[in-house]
Formats: C-alpha cells, structure tokens, sequence
C-alpha cells in the first residue's frame, strides 16, 4: 500500500512540474510575440515617418500627426490584447484613437485661418471630448454590470448556477 501511495505521490509530482513548465514556457513565448510585436508597430511608424520626410509644411505636420496616431494606437491597442483588466484597456484604446483623431483635426485646422481655425480647433476639442467621454460611460458600465452580476448572484462567473427547490 506505501508502495502505491508513493508511486502516485511521485506522478502527481511529476504532473505537476510538467504543467509549471508548460506555463513558464508559454508566459515565455508571450512575452516574446508581444515584442515582436512592439518592434512590428516600430518599423511601422519608422516607415510612416519617412513617408512623411519627403513632404513639406503643413502637409508634413499632418502626415507626422497621422503616424503619431497609428503608433499610439496600435501600442494601446497590443496592451490591451495582454491585459488583466480588459475594460480599463479597451478604455484607453478608445482614448488613444480620440487623442490620435484630435491630433490629425489640429493639423487640419493650422491650414485656415482666423475665425475658421478658431471654430475647427474648437470642434476638434469638442469632439475628443465626447470621444473620451463616450469611453470612460463605457468602461464605467460594463464595470458596473460585472459588479452588479458578482453581486445578485453571490457566485463568481466561473461557478454554476444550483437550482432552487420549487416552491408549490
């Protein structure tokens, strides 16, 4: 009987070194796809960049602005696909692209004047504004949602339902 308690006691070892090492070894190939990644939205935006160098003026500006954008939100955008807390990272994607979209109207709006560059800028704040607005309603619901969902059913999103006896 100690016989057979020690062999099992010795699979369940051997088991279990097995499944910290597949773990490890998958935590590993992660992190290094996230860095290729990375150095894709890299190479991306050196390239985007040196579209942009051919140009002049504001022509340039906007084209930086575009470039500018496209990396932020694609970084915003990599985190999010490792993050813990996907409604905080959707958040900030949605954020990023508000920020990135404010940034190509501005450059927009450096090519008029006076009062009509007056009225674009203010515009463009208007809508990066609701833009992150509309994010942070978003995020703040579905947050609620899953608050209020842990909470009525007094079990976590993992555990089953048991069924009430009927009442008659």
């Amino acid at each position: 009987m100690k016989k057979l308690t020690g062999i099992a006691l010795a699979l369940a070892f051997a088991f279990a070194t097995g499944a910290q090492a597949q773990q490890k070894q998958d935590a590993s190939s992660d992190r290094k796809a996230k860095e290729q990644e990375e150095e894709r939205i890299e190479q991306a935006y050196k390239a985007d960049k040196e579209k942009c160098d051919a140009m002049k003026g504001n022509a340039k500006d906007l084209c930086m602005a575009e470039a500018k954008g496209k990396q932020k939100v694609a970084k915003a955008e990599l985190d999010a696909k490792h993050a813990k807390d996907k409604v905080k990272a959707e958040q900030k994607v949605k954020e990023a692209k508000a920020e990135a979209t404010y940034e190509v109207a501005k450059e927009k709006c450096d090519e008029q004047k006076g009062e009509a560059k007056d009225a674009c800028m203010k515009q463009a704040r208007v809508e990066r504004d609701k833009a992150k607005g509309k994010a942070e309603k978003t995020a703040d619901a579905k947050r609620e949602a899953a608050s209020e969902q842990r909470a009525g059913t007094g079990r976590t999103s993992d555990e089953k339902p048991t069924e009430k006896p009927k009442q008659q």
